[in-house]
């Protein structure tokens, strides 16, 4: 997969997480949080502008912080930040 996929497809990963945490589907969301952590691992940081880079890294951050609230908030941000660069390059 080249990076334009694989940052939309952690896009949708990451509404999936925001999804489960909303929903209380804590089990659902555990399982895309571990796929968005892969699919961050995965993108050529290299071909990136500097704010998809910092996105990236914040992202890494926000999957792992304790309060549910908070984590599902960033993560629907993210993923539309995400989403629109995707359509916008």
């Amino acid at each position: 997969m080249n990076s334009k996929q694989i940052i939309g497809a952690l896009a949708m990963d990451l509404k999936r997480v925001a999804l489960g945490l909303h929903r209380g589907s804590f089990a659902m969301a555990t399982r895309f949080m571990e796929e968005a952590t892969k699919r961050v691992e995965e993108v050529d940081k290299s071909t990136l502008l500097p704010y998809m880079k910092n996105a990236l890294v914040k992202i890494q951050y926000t999957l792992s912080i304790q309060d549910k609230d908070k984590k599902a908030e960033d993560a629907l941000m993210y993923s539309t930040i995400l989403q629109n660069y995707v359509l916008n390059k």
